[in-house]
Order: C-alpha cells, then structure tokens, then sequence
C-alpha cells in the first residue's frame, strides 16, 4: 500500500483528488490536507465583491465529497515539510508520513512587500473569498460617497486576469447604480504595456483590453511600480525601459483593489533543492522534484521563469485550464510509478481563459500558454459573459459530484483540439 498525501484544497488539489483517485490502486491510500474544509471558486470573487454572488453560492463542503469517493480528508493547516523523513507537520500537533506527496497549496500572498497594500491596509484583494467578501462591504461604503478608484497589480504579480475583470465589472456595476458619471477609474499595472498579461500577449489582447479601457474612459499606468499606499492616496512609480523612474503619480483613490505578488507558503521556503528563493517548487517537465522524487507539485505553487525582462516584475500566470494539465499528468505518472512504471506523461499547459467584463468580456486560447504558441487566438463580445456564468455552474456542480473530467467534456476538448496532455514519449 502507497500513501499518497496532497497538501492543499483550491482548485488544483481538489481536481488532483479526484484524478489521482481514478489513477491510484485500490490498495493505496490517499489524504488532502488542506487549512479550509470549504472550497470556494476562486473565479467568481470579483462578482463576490461587488454583489453579484454571495460566499455560500461558490462554496462547497468538501467533507462529503471526499467521504463519498473514498478519500481521507483532514482539515488542519501544515506547519512543516520534512522530504528527507517523507513526512508533513500539522499545527495540532500530529503528523503524516507520504510515500508520494503532492504539493496544491496554491501561494501566499506576499501583501506586505508594499507598504500599505492589502486588506490589512489600505486596498482590497479578490484573491480569497475572505478578500473579496471585505472588499463587497468597502464597495458598499464607497458607494454612499463615490470618489476616484484604482484598480491593478502590484510589482511582481502574475495573475492579471482577475484585476482587468475587476476593472471592468465593477464599472458595469457603477453603471447600474447610476454613479459611474462621479467616479474617475485608474487601472495600474506592472505589465509593459496593456495586455501583457505576463505571457507577452495572447492574440490581440493588447488591442483588445485597451479598446476597452478607452471605450469605459478608465485611464491606464503600464510598467508602473507602487510605491507606497496610504490612506485616500497611491504613489505609483511609472519606470523607463532603462529601469529609471520616467514620472511619479500621486494617486487619489476612495476605493482601491489591488492583486499583490505571490510566494510559496512559509512551510515550504527554504528547503534547498525543492523550492526556488521565493518558495515555489521546482518541478521537471513531468510536475516531479528532481532532488525528490517523491514529490510532486501543481498548480500556482510551481515555481516557473518569468518572461522576458520587464522595467517591472511581472510574474507568469497559472491559469486553470493550464494547472488542469498539470494535474493529469501529475496522477497519470504517479499512477504509472506505483504500477512499476515510470513518469512520462507532460501536461500541455494549454490555456482557454475567459475574463468577464460584467455585461461582456474577452476570450483566449493559447496553446501552450507559454510562447511560442501553436494557437495564439483573442476575441471579445458579450458572449463571453455568458459563457463565463456558464462555466462558474458546470465547474461547480462537477467539483461538488466529485468529478474531474466527465467523458462529455473529454470528448468536446478533443473536438476543440484543445488537449491536456501532450504525446506520451519514452525517454
């Protein structure tokens, strides 16, 4: 019998449950440990903050999931990692021994290195549902005395999508309440240019998102660095190609939500050989730690190399469909381990996003996410706002049926071409 943990219960780690399930022996044992019993979809936190959605709509108890597919489940936050004793430290005290460890914790957010920035100072964040439900009472606060409003990301951020989806459907929802005409918006962003996305473009996305910008006359500070936040105000720093400070803004803000940068959790920062300087974890092209087999890593937890050198630090996205890949490659090789086989499979890293934009929105396929691409597609319509509600209920009725991937939706990505994993090759 194998004993098979996975540290973290987002998205990765719920998906790598329910994948590694089907992959794993029947003799063999498998346990998530994860800080949160409830599982929240992360993707509909900026609907979360401006009312669209209440925290019990996108949340699922995962206790009765897991007991129902066979999977132990323990809801008590890791204080440490051991890999040379295989073994995982619990804050209560106890422990857990792995023979194959699978690391979903997704990151910490690193607020503190702009002083400031986050919940605890002076912005709002839509990266836990926690951030989001505070930054829906901040709206509604804001809302009785509307002033200017930034919204973006700080240095060093990589996942961009949510702060362009905040941006824009919180204009929609300022639209609807009749306040839009007394509300300047300002949207702040260490991206070169508009569109970046921290993959250098999808498609068109640089035409794509600043058309909207203009459209909705929210004005925009590319390469920008923020300084500092302090109560009403934002200094930002827009940096030359060279690196040097072309113009410093001091903004005035009644609302602000801003995305920070991410690091690997606390438990795992420095432990040489499994993770880079900022404590994400080194994987080889089959999701498994070189210094330790044993070990595996998925999702926004995978240390991968920025892009080209930006004026500002910006981060590679990990988008869903991309740590899907990952997760089938990830159970796929572990399941080939433990039948005396060994890790071949890869993940795509394929990404299909869809960004709503409150009544439109814009879509890409990028295939691999990662440039150069096979398909490098943009587009954007109201359709995309459907589509996005549509994915929100599918996703999360599959999450709470204990299913990863259902044959139908197998099948309608093999149709797309849109794969999660890439040829199986014997090295």
């Amino acid at each position: 019998m194998a004993e098979i943990v996975i540290m973290g219960a987002g998205l990765g780690g719920v998906i790598m449950a329910y994948e590694m399930k089907d992959q794993m022996r029947p003799e063999d044992r498998l346990t998530v440990v994860t800080r949160d019993p409830i599982y929240h979809f992360v993707p509909s936190n900026p609907w979360v903050a401006v009312g669209w959605r209440t925290r019990e709509s996108v949340e699922i108890d995962l206790a009765p999931t897991f007991s129902r597919r066979g999977i132990h489940f323990k809801a008590v936050p890791v204080s440490g990692l051991d890999p040379e004793a295989k073994r995982i430290d619990l804050e209560d005290g106890s422990s857990l021994a792995y023979d194959y460890l699978i690391i979903a914790t997704g990151p910490e957010l690193a607020f503190d290195e702009v002083a400031g920035l986050g919940p605890q100072g002076f912005t709002h964040s839509v990266c836990h549902i926690d951030h989001a439900e505070q930054a829906g009472a901040g709206f509604e606060e804001f809302c009785k005395n509307p002033r200017p409003v930034i919204v973006g990301a700080a240095p060093g951020a990589s996942c961009f999508g949510p702060a362009y989806e905040f941006t824009f459907i919180l204009e929609t929802e300022l639209r609807r309440r009749k306040i839009r005409d007394q509300v300047p918006m300002t949207y702040v962003t260490p991206e070169p240019y508009v569109g970046h996305l921290g993959l250098d473009g999808v498609g068109d996305t640089k035409t794509l998102l600043e058309s909207e910008l203009r459209e909705k006359h929210i004005k925009w500070i590319a390469s920008a660095r923020i300084a500092r936040v302090d109560d009403g105000k934002m200094t930002v720093e827009e940096v030359a190609d060279d690196g040097a400070v072309r113009k410093t803004h001091e903004l005035p803000f009644g609302y602000a939500m801003i995305l920070p940068a991410f690091r690997g959790i606390k438990p795992l920062r420095g432990i040489d050989g499994l993770v880079n300087p900022r404590g994400f974890v080194l994987v080889d092209k089959h999701q498994q730690n070189v210094k330790y087999p044993e070990i595996f890593a998925v999702g926004v937890c995978v240390a991968i190399p920025p892009m080209d050198p930006t004026p500002v630090p910006c981060g590679v996205p990990k988008t869903g469909f991309m740590i899907e890949s990952m997760v089938s490659a990830t159970a796929r090789n572990i399941g080939e381990i433990l039948r005396g086989g060994k890790a071949k499979f890869q993940g795509t890293w394929n990404a299909v996003c869809l960004a709503d934009f409150g009544d439109s929105g814009v879509a890409f396929i990028a295939q691999p996410q990662i440039p150069p691409r096979n398909v490098n597609w943009s587009a954007s319509g109201r359709w995309v706002h459907a589509a996005k509600i549509g994915f929100e209920k599918y996703f999360i009725r599959k999450m709470r049926k204990g299913e990863s991937e259902p044959f139908y939706e197998s099948a309608a990505l093999n149709m797309l071409g849109v794969g999660k994993l890439k040829t199986v090759t014997q090295d």
